[in-house]
């Protein structure tokens, strides 16, 4: 009894090939560092505000902006083509 391959079939390779690199997973990587590093300084400043205000300031507002950056790659990254 004879197998018959698809004619697209490639016989001699392994069960587990690396599958090839998303195209943006750099960027993907980069959104979630921004976003959750940005939380975190919103958050430190502001346990740091309760003692010293304009420190806890300093702090919060570029994690805000850290933070805000990171969402705005979403939306830029579902506008990308995934070729």
């Amino acid at each position: 009894m004879a197998i018959n391959n698809p004619p697209n079939s490639t016989p001699n390779t392994p069960a587990n090939a690396p599958k090839p690199p998303k195209p943006h997973a750099r960027l993907e990587k980069w959104i979630w560092i921004l976003i959750y590093g940005g939380l975190f300084l919103v958050i430190l400043g502001i346990s740091t505000g309760r003692t010293d205000a304009a420190l806890g300031w300093s702090i919060a507002i570029p994690g805000g902006l850290v933070a805000v950056v990171g969402f705005v790659l979403i939306y830029v990254r579902s506008r990308l083509d995934n070729k």
